[in-house]
């Protein structure tokens, strides 16, 4: 008789869990980098807009994030600088340390001599990895967002499962009628959803 197989779905990712800052210079010019945690898009250009109005005199503002747990949802720009010279190697980067929901700002302010593209490639990809090394990476449990509303009555058996399944209160608002969102881990959604619905009075939906 065959074993069942194990499965092969991913229950952790890494990331960061707090911004970091380096800079670097060749031959006249500053790149600064920003490594920020970001869970979204919007996260990201909320970031990007801070660094613009805190350096609006630097002459390029590169960037690259790569954000969720499949590994498509990515964005490089050289803003300005020759193509594949900037966003890339900021990328390559963020790759290399296999991270995910994380975005490197690269802030430039010219030196007055042209580094050409190596030149350019290794000063990006230089001072993003500095930016990365000054903070620890974090392993986090990848989540399924759920919104489950209840009874008051319900509050401690709904407290019980969240706790025992580890998962995590994103938000809550207790009232007469309670809605928690929650994030349940990816490999015990199953379990959650499950001892949920054996409860009298409870709605739950996927977020």
């Amino acid at each position: 008789m065959s074993k069942p197989e194990a499965s092969t779905e991913k229950t952790f990712y890494h990331t960061i869990d707090k911004p970091g800052m380096a800079e670097f210079k060749d031959r006249g010019s500053k790149f600064i980098a920003y490594s920020y945690p970001v869970e979204s898009a919007d996260d990201f250009k909320k970031h990007l807009q801070e660094l613009k109005k805190e350096h609006p005199k630097a002459v390029h503002h590169c960037f690259a994030y790569r954000i969720g747990t499949d590994g498509n949802n990515f964005r490089v720009s050289d803003d300005g600088e020759p193509s594949g010279s900037a966003g890339r190697p900021i990328l390559g980067q963020i790759d290399s340390r296999q991270i995910t929901n994380t975005a490197v700002i690269v802030v430039r302010y010219f030196g007055g001599t042209l580094l050409g593209v190596p030149g350019l490639i290794n000063a990006y990809k230089t001072v993003t990895s500095l930016a990365l090394q000054v903070i620890p990476v974090v392993q986090k449990q990848i989540e399924v967002c759920y919104r489950i509303q209840f009874d008051y009555t319900r509050m401690n058996d709904i407290m019980m499962v969240l706790k025992q399944y580890n998962c995590s209160i994103i938000s809550q608002d207790m009232q007469l009628f309670c809605v928690i969102n929650t994030g349940i881990p990816n490999n015990r959604v199953v379990e959650v959803v499950y001892k949920l619905k054996e409860m009298q009075g409870v709605d739950f939906v996927k977020s």
